[in-house]
């Protein structure tokens, strides 16, 4: 797709924004699967399926919306640099925090997983030698964990592997024949319509045949839907038109955004909707992420000192939560508290928790790479 309307050096603070509300409701996301009935690491004695229209308020879109803002940033950072530098740096910020999540962060929760599930009693030392040893006797509701594991880090995983697509398939990617198509996404009605009528398309073919793995190697329906998302956003990143649409489209999207939840949230929990539901849920979650992206390109294309702490910040969050949420959760869930006293207490020990981590980190030169950080600048 051509360039149009933005400067090449131009920064989009907007998107900044939303990337750090993405991750924030995914920290309290995480929070929530330690209470509804769906299944995760650890449980509360008070999981149920009370809180269920609560998860899937952010569940179809949350993870989409960050791959589409992870697009829009890899085709921005293009166009500042070669291809051999960019995979440098994308592979010097992804992947040393992956391999030190899995052997670092990560193990925790498979501690506490194996010992509230299959009351494990060997201690954390016999633990951990068989974790990076590749065990694998541990069966969890009949399904074997996988050990060294990424569990939340996944998302790391997977976009640096888009990344790395994007890279080699750049200068096929910029020579595409696409105005067409940019064209035609200008129109609101369009824009709104066939992106959700593709993925609904997804979820009714691929989904129920492949699932949904999170390994990587076999996760051939979240590939087509985020991979799709990526492009999706590299493509449209420097496309001024579709942004205007974007913008024009915001309340309208809300509208449609709130109807498709209140009809998602029924057809969930009546177990109905038939060969409609994937086009439902599609929508709802087009919907949300069109609306997101209106309101903040007219809104959140601002800067502030807070937005510029917490884009530095977000990925350490990422990083630390979900271990912090499960050890914490695996601690409190036989003290007999009740449901919001839990609820108040990882949602401030974990935020604590992750900003003491943060604010660590930072200051350690050796630990920034490990936490997704640049280099620190050395003073003159």
């Amino acid at each position: 797709m051509s360039e149009t309307g933005l400067h090449k050096d131009a920064r989009r603070y907007d998107l900044d924004w939303l990337r750090i509300i993405a991750f924030g409701l995914l920290i309290f996301y995480h929070i929530g699967m330690f209470f509804v009935a769906w299944p995760w690491h650890v449980k509360s004695s008070h999981a149920g399926p009370e809180i269920q229209p609560l998860m899937l308020l952010t569940s179809p879109w949350r993870l989409a919306l960050l791959f589409l803002i992870a697009g829009c940033a890899t085709r921005f950072m293009a166009d500042r640099m070669t291809r051999g530098r960019m995979a440098r740096q994308r592979s010097w910020r992804l992947l040393p925090p992956l391999v030190f999540g899995m052997l670092v962060i990560v193990p925790p929760q498979t501690y506490a997983e194996i010992v509230e599930k299959l009351g494990y009693s060997e201690g954390v030392f016999a633990f951990y030698a068989k974790y990076i040893s590749f065990h694998g006797g541990w069966r969890v509701d009949g399904r074997p964990l996988i050990v060294p594991t990424w569990n939340h880090l996944w998302f790391v995983a997977y976009l640096w592997v888009y990344t790395m697509i994007v890279i080699a398939l750049r200068p096929l990617l910029h020579a595409l024949p696409l105005r067409g198509v940019a064209v035609a996404l200008r129109q609101p009605m369009a824009l709104l319509l066939v992106p959700p009528l593709l993925i609904g398309a997804l979820r009714l073919v691929l989904r129920p045949v492949f699932g949904e793995t999170h390994a990587l190697v076999d996760d051939w329906y979240l590939h087509a839907l985020y991979l799709s998302l990526f492009l999706f956003g590299y493509g449209i990143a420097r496309q001024e038109g579709i942004w205007l649409s974007l913008e024009r489209l915001r309340w309208l999207a809300l509208a449609l955004a709130v109807t498709m939840y209140a009809v998602m949230v029924l057809v969930v929990l009546t177990d109905t909707g038939g060969r409609m539901r994937p086009f439902i849920w599609a929508l709802d979650q087009w919907a949300w992420i069109v609306m997101l992206l209106g309101f903040a390109r007219r809104h959140l294309n601002v800067d502030t000192p807070l937005r510029r702490y917490l884009t530095d910040a977000i990925f350490p969050f990422y990083i630390l939560h979900q271990t912090i949420i499960v050890m914490l959760g695996h601690r409190i869930s036989g003290l007999g508290l009740s449901a919001g006293s839990e609820a108040a207490l990882l949602a401030g020990a974990t935020m604590a928790g992750c900003w003491a981590g943060y604010e660590a980190v930072r200051r350690v030169g050796w630990l920034r790479p490990l936490f997704g950080l640049r280099r620190a600048v050395q003073p003159a």
